[in-house]
Parts: structure tokens; C-alpha cells; sequence
């Protein structure tokens, strides 16, 4: 809340041209100045300057809700899930992924991460009827993997009768909002300036992929002290997602990578082993630890199955249970597979809990760490 922008908490038109001129841009930077300061910068009087701060402090401060606020705050108009269209899934998580929250789905490579990222960015842009957001969307892409052919090739085949003609397309493209980050700083200076362009840009959807990718490649945890500043850097990342999510109503999706944890499944440790997965002595499971694990609101595991099929697995959820789905990778994107049996299984801590990869999987990841 603290990197909220001046000129969105309704102070007069005039001293926010003064805060702007004097490099305050958000709440944070005019909190951080004293009495004087502030005397100086305005040009106001001190009570005037004590207002503004009140008023600046109750922006950042977060306001208490009723439940049945709660529940009132989604209408048809504003709806409160994007489908998944995967129907069991969109029915456990009573309709789909939540707004104002983050989804992160992990998973190996190869299992559909970015493929299902970009189903749900064509998804965003539909109507709410069809469990759309009816928006635009802001892909920030770590890892180069996002493709407007694929992004085509979804809407056409997932939705012939929308995407009818080059207009709809073209509207397609152009509300797709492409950020290509590679450092970690960049990341993080995107997401600290973000909310006024989510705002200007009319955007519904905000996909992160992905949120390890660029921590694992700077930050050596084996060095000393490289631990502790990864999870700081991923503690700021998440609270401004999180921050831009509630604030705005929007979902947040993130995707995240895999690593090997050692010993007991039951173990329970913040940090990454890095030594070469072998399924006789560890497992495989999502990355960044359990202080990230705890940071998102819903995780969504992808496994591999066999060597076609795929399994999308719901690891936590405040609302749904334990639910697997298996899937294959087609033309329009994640397609569930028929299935008569029981979608529901024995979870466990969403931390730990482990995931079924290729063996020819284990170069890789080994590399990863």
C-alpha cells in the first residue's frame, strides 16, 4: 500500500503538481518526509501539511471489510473468477481462478505452464458470460517463451465463434500488453511503478512467467547470504502483487519452476538442496521454498502422467479440495480428459508435496539448481 501514487489518494490537484515536481511519487516517499520538509515542498501551512499526511497515512492503511461486503463486491459486471474451462477444476474452485488474489501454477518443463498461460490471457479477453474478464491482459515474460502465433492459434481453435474475424483478433493482440524483464531489478522496478498503467491500460489479468526464473539465475543459494536476500526480493514481489491484485480486483497468475528437496516428505525447510534429483533419495516439487509457498493464495501442480497425458493438481485452495485432473497439450490449448472416475485425492502440505517427472528430466534439473 505504501507504493501507492499521490495522485490516486484524492489530495487537491495543486499540491500533488508540487509532490510530483519534487520527485514524490508515492505514499512511501511523502511518508518519509518530516514536518519541514513538507512545509517547504507545499507551501501550505502546518495544519494544511498535517492533513495531508493523515490523509496520505489512511490511503496506505488497509480498511476493514464485512463478510457480506465481501461477498456483494463481484457482480455480473465485475466478475469474480476467470474459468479455467476446465470443468472440474472451474467447479472445485466455485468457478474458477479467484480475483484479487494470486493462482501460481508450477510444474517441470514441458508440462504446459506457458501454455496455459496463454489460454487463460485469451480467456481474459471474452465477456464475463463466457467466464472472461471481458479486458486486457499484462504478460510479463522472464523467460522469452511467450508467442503471439500460439496466442492466435488458441483463440481460433478454443473459440471459432468469437474470434470470427481479423478485427477480433486485432483486438486480440492489442490487448496484450508484452513485458520481456531480465533481472531481477527491472522486475521489480516494473511491478513498483505498475498500478497506473494497469489502470490506464484497462487491465484485467496480470500473468508473471515467471516468478523463479530470474532469482534462481542471480541468486547462488549455496553463497552466504544469497538465501536471505532472495527471500526478501520475493517477499517485495509478492506483497505488490498481492497489493495490485486486491486493490484493483484483478487475478495475478504466477508461474514458478521445480526443484529437488531431499530426505522426509515430511520435512519442512525454507531452502533448496541442490544436489541432482534421484528418486531414491528426494523429490521433486515447486521452488522458492515454503515462505513463497505461503505468499500465494491458490497453487495449481502440473505432472506428467505418461508420456502424453498430463495431470493438473489442485495443491491449495481456500476454498477447494484436493482435485486432479489429467490433460493433454492441443491446438487450443489444456484440454481435460474424459474421465468417469473420482477427481479428488490425498493431498498434503502444498510445500512438499511431490511431483512426477520425466527421467530424462534429470539432467535438467539438476542444472537448475
Amino acid at each position: 500500500m505504501a507504493s501507492k501514487k499521490v495522485n490516486r489518494i484524492g489530495l487537491q490537484e495543486s499540491l500533488v503538481d508540487h509532490l510530483l515536481k519534487n520527485n514524490i511519487t508515492t505514499c512511501q516517499d511523502l511518508l518519509c518526509k518530516n514536518s519541514v520538509e513538507l512545509l517547504s515542498i507545499l507551501g501550505v501551512s502546518l495544519r494544511q501539511v498535517e492533513e495531508v499526511v493523515l490523509k496520505t497515512s489512511e490511503a496506505c492503511a488497509p480498511e476493514s471489510q464485512t463478510a457480506l461486503q465481501l461477498k456483494k463486491r463481484f457482480t455480473q459486471d465485475q466478475p469474480g473468477y476467470i474459468a479455467t474451462t476446465l470443468e472440474s477444476i472451474d467447479t472445485a474452485l466455485h468457478g474458477g481462478l479467484q480475483v484479487g488474489t494470486i493462482t501460481e501454477i508450477a510444474g517441470p518443463s514441458g508440462c504446459g505452464k506457458t501454455q496455459f498461460c496463454m489460454m487463460l490471457t485469451v480467456q481474459a479477453m471474452l465477456p464475463s458470460r463466457s467466464g472472461g474478464l471481458n479486458g486486457a491482459v499484462a504478460y510479463i515474460d522472464t523467460e522469452s517463451a511467450f508467442s503471439a502465433t500460439r496466442l492466435v492459434q488458441i483463440a481460433r481453435s478454443k473459440y471459432p465463434n468469437h474470434f470470427t474475424s481479423d478485427k477480433e483478433f486485432l483486438r486480440l493482440v492489442n490487448n496484450v500488453y508484452v513485458y520481456q524483464q531480465t533481472t531481477c531489478t527491472s522486475l521489480l522496478n516494473r511491478l513498483e511503478t505498475f498500478e497506473y498503467e494497469v489502470i490506464t491500460k484497462g487491465i484485467k489479468l496480470i500473468i508473471l512467467d515467471s516468478v523463479a526464473s530470474l532469482v534462481r539465475k542471480e541468486f547462488d543459494i549455496r553463497l552466504q547470504g544469497n538465501f536471505l536476500k532472495r527471500t526478501n526480493l520475493l517477499a517485495k514481489e509478492a506483497a505488490i502483487l498481492k497489493n495490485l491484485a486486491e486493490n484493483l480486483s484483478i487475478p495475478v497468475i504466477v508461474t514458478n519452476q521445480i526443484t529437488t528437496r531431499q530426505g522426509s516428505t515430511n520435512q519442512s525447510s525454507n531452502q533448496e538442496q541442490t544436489r541432482p534429483f534421484d528418486s531414491g533419495e528426494g523429490q521433486v516439487t515447486a521452488a522458492l521454498g515454503n515462505t513463497w509457498s505461503h505468499s500465494v493464495n491458490t497453487r495449481l501442480l502440473l505432472q506428467y502422467h505418461d508420456a502424453v497425458i498430463r495431470q493438473v493438481l489442485i495443491a491449495k485452495s481456500p476454498v477447494a479440495p484436493f482435485t486432479s485432473v489429467k490433460y493433454t497439450i492441443l491446438d487450443k490449448g489444456i484440454v481435460a480428459e474424459p474421465t468417469d472416475q473420482e477427481t479428488y485425492y490425498q493431498g498434503t502440505d502444498p510445500g512438499l508435496q511431490s511431483l512426477k517427472v520425466r527421467s530424462s528430466l534429470a539432467y535438467e534439473i539438476s542444472h537448475q539448481l
